[in-house]
C-alpha cells in the first residue's frame, strides 16, 4: 500500500511519469493509467478536503437525473495540491492535445503553457474553476457524459481516487464507452489503485482507419457502488462559463 508520502515534489513526480508510454496508451486504446502517484496520507488530506474546502457549487446528481452522490466543484484559489497537479499535467498533455488536433483537423491548436489557456476562457467568458471531488455512497453511481463546460475545451481530463478499491469500497469501477461511428459502442471498465491517473479524453479522439484518422466519441461515468464510500478527484483543464 502507498502510505508514505512519494519523494520528490507533485511537479517532479509528474514530470518523473512515463509520458512516452503514456503517450502510446492514449494513442492505442483512447486512455492512460499511471501507478500510485499521491500516498495514501496525500489521497487521505485531498478527500477531508469534500467537508472543509473551499467550493463554488455542490451538485446533488439525482435532482439533476445525472445519477446518485455529489461532486463540488473548488472555487479559487484552487487547493496548492490540486493546482500543482492541474499545472504539471497540462505541460504534458498540451503537446499531446496538439497532435490530436491536427489530426482531428482543427487548426486551433492549444498553448503549451497553462496560463495561456486559461487566459483563452477568460477570453471565451469561462472563468469558473472545473477541478472537483466526487463522493459517492452504497446504491450511487454516475451516469455516462461528458465535461464540457463551454466554447474552449482541453481534450484530456484526469481522474485520481482517493479511496481504496476492495478495501474502503465495493463497485463503483470507472467506466469509459467509446461510441464508434457505424459500430457497436465499446466500454472500457477500469478499477485504478489509490492514488493513480486515469488520463482520458474530454469529448473525442482520433483512431486511424483505412481512409486516415477518423473520430470516435467517448463519455465516462462510474458503475454502481455496493459497498462504502468511494471519493475521487477530477481535474479538467479548461475553465466553465
Amino acid at each position: 500500500m502507498n502510505r508514505a508520502r512519494p519523494p520528490g515534489s507533485l511537479g517532479e513526480r509528474v514530470d518523473a511519469l512515463p509520458w512516452e508510454d503514456l503517450r502510446g496508451q492514449l494513442d492505442a486504446r483512447g486512455f492512460a493509467e499511471t501507478a500510485p502517484l499521491l500516498g495514501a496520507e496525500e489521497c487521505a488530506a485531498l478527500a477531508d478536503l469534500f467537508e472543509s474546502g473551499r467550493f463554488r457549487s455542490t451538485i446533488d446528481m439525482a435532482r439533476y437525473r445525472f445519477g446518485e452522490g455529489r461532486y463540488r466543484y473548488f472555487d479559487h484559489p484552487l487547493p496548492e495540491a490540486v493546482a500543482a497537479l492541474r499545472t504539471a499535467l497540462y505541460r504534458h498533455l498540451a503537446p499531446v492535445a496538439n497532435v490530436w488536433a491536427a489530426r482531428l483537423g482543427r487548426g486551433d491548436g492549444f498553448p503549451l503553457d497553462h496560463g495561456a489557456l486559461l487566459a483563452r476562457c477568460r477570453a471565451a467568458g469561462q472563468t469558473r474553476p472545473t477541478p472537483l471531488l466526487l463522493r459517492y455512497g452504497p446504491g450511487d453511481w454516475n451516469a455516462l457524459h461528458q465535461d464540457l463546460y463551454g466554447e474552449v475545451c482541453f481534450p484530456f481530463q484526469v481522474v485520481i481516487p482517493l479511496s481504496e478499491a476492495a478495501v474502503d469500497y465495493d463497485g463503483g469501477e470507472l467506466v469509459l464507452l467509446e461510441q464508434r461511428p457505424r459500430a457497436q459502442s465499446r466500454a472500457h471498465v477500469l478499477a485504478p489503485p489509490r492514488g493513480a491517473l486515469v488520463i482520458f479524453p474530454s469529448e473525442h479522439r482520433p483512431v486511424r482507419g483505412a481512409r486516415g484518422d477518423y473520430r470516435v466519441k467517448l463519455r465516462h461515468g462510474l458503475s454502481t457502488l455496493r459497498r462504502g464510500s468511494r471519493t475521487a478527484l477530477g481535474i479538467l483543464f479548461h475553465d466553465a462559463r
